[in-house]
């Protein structure tokens, strides 16, 4: 009876090893409590969109205002271009580019 009492000790103990190494397999798939919580502190959260958004927004206005005042500067260029070159032929000068 011992003999057989052992066989089954051993077949029982090779069983419960492969379910130990299957736990182990498994803790490094799945991530614990403590991991899952440091997760979801680092999401980004609504505020932290809003925030971005607004921050987007605000260099889209200074964009805006940017391009309007190089727009307008380069017409301004071009109108004191123009006077020169009146001036220029009124005064009979030629001008060289």
């Amino acid at each position: 009876m011992n003999e057989d009492n052992k066989e089954l000790v051993e077949y029982l103990d090779k069983k419960f090893n492969n379910v130990d190494e299957k736990f182990k397999t498994l803790s490094d798939i799945f991530v614990t409590k403590d991991e899952f919580k440091a997760a979801v502190e680092t999401l980004s959260t609504k505020a932290d969109f809003n925030d971005l958004q607004t921050s987007v927004d605000a260099y889209a206005v200074k964009a805006d205002k940017y391009f309007q005042e190089m727009t307008m500067l380069t017409n301004k260029v071009d109108r004191h271009d123009k006077w020169l070159l009146q001036i220029a032929e009124k005064l009979g000068i030629k001008l060289q580019y």
